[in-house]
């Protein structure tokens, strides 16, 4: 069964068509890097596989299950077991870093034993052990972007998105945060779809990518030998 699937896929905003007809899919576990310039519709793909629009034509399906289809959304991004890290890391400041994971924890309803072991858990893996009484304000931008990760992971998602998440950090913890990405991925196994502009972080990151080639014709290639083609 695939994890993830797009079917003849198209978006429009406005008069501007923004994916035409896209299809691809891929199985659970690969690291899948969507790999573009500016404005060809990356994030678009992001947005529509987590639910927040719907595809005015084609059919979107995660886990076999059709979650989108031809202008409706048919299940709800409540309920689609996926975990997004976006650009600006959308932290909350008023909480801390045990609180940004109890968050969703809490949305699912997951009892307190086991919450607080999930928890120091994934502190644990992210070395945020020590940080857990700590507000946003006082960590570092890579303390913060583990912060993300840890809360999109904690919840145990079937697919991981995240919408160019290290684009604001220098090399060396770009580089840093990159090997850690992978051993939590080598760890817990979620598929993971990650947007990109860097060309180095695309081929460091995928296994296989979608590569969009022009911003208007919004054409696109599929490589699961993990070789980027943009």
């Amino acid at each position: 069964m695939r994890d993830i699937e797009f079917d003849g896929v198209s978006k429009r905003y406005g008069e501007r068509s923004v994916l035409s007809n896209l299809s691809f899919q891929f199985d659970q576990g690969e690291r899948i890097v969507i790999f573009g310039p500016s404005g060809c519709g990356k994030t678009t793909v992001l947005r529509l596989l987590a639910g927040f629009i719907a595809p005015d034509s084609g059919a979107i399906r995660i886990g076999g299950e059709e979650v989108a289809a031809n202008g409706r959304i048919r299940v709800g991004p409540e309920s689609r077991n996926v975990g997004m890290v976006f650009q600006d890391l959308a932290l909350w400041p008023h909480l801390t870093v045990y609180q940004h994971l109890e968050f969703p924890l809490k949305a699912q309803r997951v009892g307190a034993e086991i919450r607080n072991r999930r928890i120091d858990d994934m502190l644990g893996r992210v070395r945020l052990g020590d940080f857990a009484c700590a507000y946003p304000a006082h960590l570092s931008g890579g303390q913060q972007q583990r912060v993300a990760i840890a809360r999109a992971l904690v919840a145990q998602p079937l697919a991981l998105l995240m919408d160019e998440p290290l684009s604001n950090l220098d090399d060396e913890l770009r580089d840093e945060l990159c090997d850690h990405l992978l051993d939590l991925h080598a760890q817990a196994g979620f598929t993971l779809v990650y947007i990109t502009h860097n060309k180095e972080e695309a081929r460091k990151i995928g296994t296989g990518t979608i590569a969009f080639r022009d911003a208007k014709e919004v054409s696109y290639a599929v490589d699961h030998a993990g070789k980027n083609q943009g």
